[in-house]
């Protein structure tokens, strides 16, 4: 299993629940925000915690654009999709930019994602293909949920469902991977539990994995001053996140379902 965490760079308080998960927890992986606030600091940490496999989490909902002079990205999905659609915004320009950006700080990136999981539109799965053949960076979410139940993980019915319903995509979502000879694990784990996330669920979760290797996506932080006062609903989730992550009842679950935390430079070696 490979335990990701998405959102490093985005506040420094986020950056460094990100890096103690990691340290002291199950934490394996993050995706690194070129264009998030905390930028700087997260590739500071990166060097100093060299064990800490790290990734591109590609933006194009929020903050401001690396390929644009700095202006404003699309504040949601349907407002990105709206400038796709009137060729408002040059996706591959953006998304390139922001992994020259991780590329120059020094860090060798070995898996993609994007926030918000924009990459299941079409033209933005498109350059996301292109940019992992054309870096070598072969490995690509797929953000296709297991099958969890309500109880486990106390998903609301519009989770659940808004979940069910991306399935209808897998088919041509993967056929576009396959074009660009980019790989993805066999299950993902994180979409409905985002935000819900404690150690009860998450030892539940462990406990309930297929065989295969599995992606699971988390979004651990501290919550202070910085990620307070920053456009998030995730706030206090994150910090029962990371007490979920570095619990001593965690490294039990693992243990009992005989479960191997890897990373991507693991896999890619």
């Amino acid at each position: 299993m490979i335990v990701n965490a998405d959102d490093f760079g985005f506040t420094r308080d986020v950056n460094q629940g990100i890096v103690e998960a990691h340290r002291c927890g199950i934490l394996t992986a993050t995706t690194l925000m070129a264009n998030g606030g905390a930028f700087a600091d997260a590739v500071r940490l990166a060097r100093e915690t060299p064990t800490l496999d790290i990734g591109a989490h590609l933006v194009l909902v929020g903050g401001k654009s690396l390929a644009a002079a700095g202006k404003a990205l699309p504040a949601s999905v349907p407002r990105l999709l709206a400038a796709i659609a009137a060729r408002k915004i040059q996706v591959y320009d953006e998304l390139a930019a922001q992994v020259r950006a991780i590329q120059a700080a020094g860090i060798a990136v070995t898996h993609l994602d994007t926030h918000k999981h924009t990459h299941l539109a079409p033209p933005v799965l498109e350059a996301v293909g292109r940019i992992a053949k054309e870096f070598g960076i072969r490995w690509v979410r797929r953000p296709f949920d297991l099958p969890i139940t309500p109880a486990s993980v106390g998903a609301s019915w519009l989770t659940r469902a808004t979940s069910g319903s991306l399935r209808v995509v897998r088919k041509r979502f993967q056929a576009a991977l396959d074009r660009h000879d980019c790989r993805t694990t066999d299950h993902f784990a994180g979409f409905q539990i985002t935000g819900r996330m404690d150690t009860g669920g998450l030892a539940r979760l462990l406990q309930a994995l297929p065989e295969g290797l599995t992606e699971l996506m988390c979004h651990p932080g501290k919550c202070g001053a910085e990620l307070r006062r920053a456009r998030t609903r995730l706030k206090e989730s994150r910090a029962r996140e990371l007490a979920a992550l570095i619990a001593p009842e965690t490294r039990q679950a693992l243990a009992d379902a005989a479960i191997e935390l890897v990373n991507y430079r693991m896999l890619a070696s």
